[in-house]
């Protein structure tokens, strides 16, 4: 439980960062339940970045997580993003629109973000984490120069060794069951798609880094498990969504009580990445259209993110980014000072201090 100690946690839980859903608020109000809060930041600019930053260390004085994007820089290829755009035409037609007659990256990767990684040192967040891969030698050098402790996701032993390699403090260990996108550093890479325990069982097996299990974590049982095949934490998304602090929208919301919940799938198309959705009416079409030609992530988002707009400005919510993990059946909706009371009792109960 090091880790936990050095993060001053009074229960071994991280807030997943979720781009689009977490928030300030809900960061804040983990911190200061005695979880460790995240912000998700891949989709922001710098100014706004550095104006979460100071909204969270307003609202606690408790460390929190600042996770960022490390993805490759896309490559632009006109004729597949036109053909990408020609074969969502007649679904963006269902809702009177036209799909953008060009596609562009919505954000930077970190990698080429000289600008956040100033700033980010600046600011010096306690904590500092990283999905799709890693930053360079350098930057990991600054960002620790200012103190920030360093996560990131690896989905697979490679992975992992390459976050070893490169100094960081702890590995998120991301199951296959896990909401929103793969971690996974090549996308075009053959994924093994472990499981959380056999990758968390793994990963403790190599020792060196502490490893956070993540991946359909939805109570305190389950932390319990993690804790039990050598995590050092839990990390969990999909169990803050419903929380009122939480971006999700009203129809995200739904969906997350409703059928879709039994029925999460994997889906390239919405983003250009392999990531969990809800069952809607946009990962359907994965059935209908070739994943091979999607653009390269976050090119694909340009398209996603028009087509759900269209669809909901014509009352259709179908369509949304509804990342989600195979735990969702067990969300609760409830304030998340009171879900990190909730899951705190729960693994009291599930772990018994030793007579």
């Amino acid at each position: 439980m090091e880790l936990v100690a050095r993060l001053g946690l009074d229960v071994p839980i991280i807030q997943a960062p979720m781009a689009g859903t977490s928030t300030p608020d809900l960061a804040i109000a983990v911190c200061n339940a005695g979880g460790l809060g995240s912000v998700a930041v891949g989709g922001a600019g710098a100014a706004d970045v550095r104006a979460m930053i100071a909204a969270v260390r307003a609202g606690t004085s408790r460390p929190f997580n600042v996770n960022l994007f490390v993805h490759r820089t896309p490559v632009a290829a006109a004729s597949r993003e036109s053909a990408w755009i020609e074969t969502l035409r007649p679904v963006f037609a269902q809702f009177g629109a036209a799909p953008p007659p060009a596609l562009q990256a919505p954000y930077r990767s970190l990698a080429d973000n000289p600008e956040m990684l100033a700033m980010l040192v600046e600011r010096a967040p306690p904590v500092v984490s990283f999905h799709f891969g890693l930053p360079s030698a350098d930057a990991i050098a600054a960002l620790r120069g200012c103190g920030s402790l360093l996560l990131a996701t690896a989905t697979n032993v490679e992975e992992a060794r390459a976050i070893a390699a490169a100094g960081l403090d702890a590995i998120v260990a991301q199951g296959i069951e896990a909401g929103g996108h793969r971690g996974m550093f090549d996308p075009a890479a053959s994924d093994p798609q472990l499981g959380v325990m056999p990758l968390v069982r793994l990963l403790v097996r190599e020792g060196g880094l502490p490893v956070i299990a993540a991946g359909g974590i939805m109570d305190g049982a389950g932390v319990a498990a993690a804790l039990d095949l050598g995590a050092a934490a839990a990390q969990m998304g999909t169990a803050f969504i419903a929380c009122p602090e939480s971006a999700a929208d009203a129809a995200y919301r739904a969906a997350l009580t409703g059928p879709s919940a039994h029925r999460t799938t994997m889906t390239s198309i919405i983003s250009g990445r392999p990531a969990r959705a809800l069952a809607n009416r946009f990962t359907a079409l994965s059935a209908q259209l070739d994943e091979r030609q999607v653009p390269d992530y976050p090119i694909a988002y340009h398209a996603g993110k028009a087509l759900n707009a269209a669809a909901s400005a014509r009352g259709e919510h179908g369509f949304g980014a509804q990342w989600a993990g195979q735990g969702a059946p067990l969300a609760r909706a409830m304030p998340a000072a009171e879900l990190i009371a909730t899951l705190k009792a729960e693994l009291a109960a599930a772990r018994p201090p030793a007579a």
